[in-house]
């Protein structure tokens, strides 16, 4: 089998490159950039813009894995127009170089964000989706549908995996739990807004890899499945632990933002029940991992710049 993970140059879809890969899956890589991570997958460059570059890539390809997305929330308001053309254009380019290309399924990444705006407190991929507040959950949910009707309309199989707030090695640097280690790391305060008590399902990242590993089943066909973390934590969690792994970290309590989202409990048993997944990190151990892949990159670039300024001086004398 080959598959083609757009996006797979990035946090999730990296580690859904190494999950696949450790599956015996023959990978494709479509990105804007390069691979970061020492994988030696087949690396097709490009935008999802771009059809007949899609279509390219998906020559000989089984399924395709569809992660690439402008996925910071922030990045999607300040940039709505583009923001709408890489999330929404460039999702039924994929499913429609998909189409043309004769791939078996398409294996989308959507959110747990898509019940922001629901009414109930605990949610479930039953749960009937309201009209969203926010441009990223709109485009979201959009691909969403898109998805359903080229199943529909082009009897195109797929699978949709509404992750929850994935963390762990190689996350963005503008996410919450990264944002927290960098300033523990420089010996600033934690800040909390609020009593700190909002909370979310996060989802530790090579979990959430193999997810979508296990999406591949023929079960999966055609279905919506949520792949979030077993446990609530709350923002003030985040910032104790934080304070626990790295010591000497204050914390501090600023005034809350009105209509911070407090979060909802979603539930990921029907993942469990068919495809067998389930979250095996906890959020201490995968708060650890991240922190020592944080260390060790920090060490690492701060040595060749050591290296750097070393031949400098050495060449100028």
């Amino acid at each position: 089998m080959r598959a083609l993970v757009t996006g797979g140059s990035g946090f999730v879809g990296s580690n859904v490159v190494d999950k696949l890969r450790a599956h015996g899956v023959r990978v494709r890589i479509f990105d804007t950039i390069a691979p970061e991570f020492g994988t030696d997958a087949e690396f097709y460059q490009g935008t999802l813009l771009d059809l007949e570059a899609l279509g390219a890539a998906m020559l000989r390809v089984n399924v395709v894995f569809h992660l690439a997305a402008v996925a910071d929330v922030k990045d999607v308001f300040e940039n709505p127009h583009y923001s709408e053309n890489i999330n929404v254009r460039g999702t039924i380019n994929v499913l429609e170089a998909a189409r043309r290309s004769g791939v078996e399924r398409v294996i989308y990444g959507s959110t747990t964000w898509v019940y922001g705006d629901v009414t109930e407190q605990y949610v479930d991929e039953k749960t009937r989706l309201s009209p969203p507040a926010h441009l990223y959950t709109a485009t979201k949910i959009v691909s969403e549908y898109y998805c359903q009707c080229y199943g529909g309309l082009y009897d195109l199989p797929y699978t949709i995996l509404r992750y929850g707030i994935p963390y762990g090695p190689r996350a963005r640097d503008g996410a919450v739990i990264p944002i927290f280690v960098q300033k523990a790391m420089n010996g600033e305060p934690l800040t909390i807004a609020g009593d700190g008590s909002q909370f979310r399902q996060f989802v530790y990242v090579e979990d959430l890899a193999e997810g979508n590993v296990l999406a591949l089943k023929s079960i999966a066909a055609n279905k919506v499945y949520n792949l979030d973390g077993a446990e609530k934590i709350s923002i003030r969690q985040i910032a104790e632990t934080t304070q626990k792994l790295v010591g000497g970290v204050e914390i501090k309590n600023v005034p809350g933002r009105p209509g911070d989202f407090s979060g909802k409990e979603i539930s990921s048993e029907l993942a469990k029940k068919e495809l067998g997944w389930s979250p095996k990190v906890r959020f201490e151990e995968g708060l650890r991992n991240y922190i020592d892949w944080f260390t060790e990159r920090k060490e690492q670039n701060e040595a060749l710049w050591s290296q750097l300024d070393e031949f400098l001086i050495e060449g100028l004398q």
